[in-house]
């Protein structure tokens, strides 16, 4: 599978799993769209490793959030592995293209919380906390994998050889995101 067709197929996931939201709440009425050709937009202007939030949709009762992240290569293989934890949001995690090991789990030890103003706080995850994860769970993801990553539930990457390209689905319960959100690289 190229990096073309992964991107459809995360995006026909994330439409999937979008129609089924729809389909058991309230607001909105109708489907939310996110194209192939709006994440590779998304992804061309952005910086090298970087999180990029697509759309938050206030689905009525929380919000769901939709995000494209690229990984470039890990200078830390076989070292200590750096994570985050989200104190209020939960991800889902399809891998569209790359891959490398994800290590989920254990403590971060030396934790630094995320600003109140900084975009990982009020756009793309909600309060968290970055550190060393120790005692993780270290297992090598590839193209299609799903891995659902648990709000407080540390995470993080190493032996990422080329590149990682992963759709992240965040459920914010707390509406912690800004619900309306639609990435300025693909507002209409």
């Amino acid at each position: 599978m190229n990096r073309n067709s992964g991107f459809l197929l995360a995006a026909g996931a994330a439409l999937a799993a979008a129609a089924v939201v729809f389909a058991q709440s309230g607001p909105p009425n109708h489907a939310i769209d996110i194209t192939a050709a709006q994440i590779q937009t998304v992804l061309k202007n952005a910086p090298p490793a970087v999180d990029q939030q697509l759309r938050v949709v206030d689905m009525g009762s929380y919000n769901l959030a939709v995000g494209i992240v690229h990984r470039e290569p890990t200078k830390n293989n076989g070292g200590p592995v750096r994570g985050i934890a989200h104190a209020k949001t939960t991800e889902t995690y399809y891998i569209v293209s790359g891959g490398g090991t994800l290590v989920t789990g254990g403590t971060i030890v030396n934790g630094r919380p995320s600003s109140p103003d900084s975009a990982v706080t009020k756009v793309l995850n909600g309060p968290s906390t970055s550190g060393e994860i120790q005692n993780g769970r270290s297992r090598v993801v590839h193209v299609g994998d799903v891995i659902i990553i648990p709000e407080g539930v540390p995470h993080g990457w190493t032996n990422v050889t080329d590149h990682v390209d992963y759709l992240s689905v965040r459920p914010d319960i707390d509406k912690v995101l800004p619900a309306g959100y639609v990435n300025p690289d693909i507002k209409e």
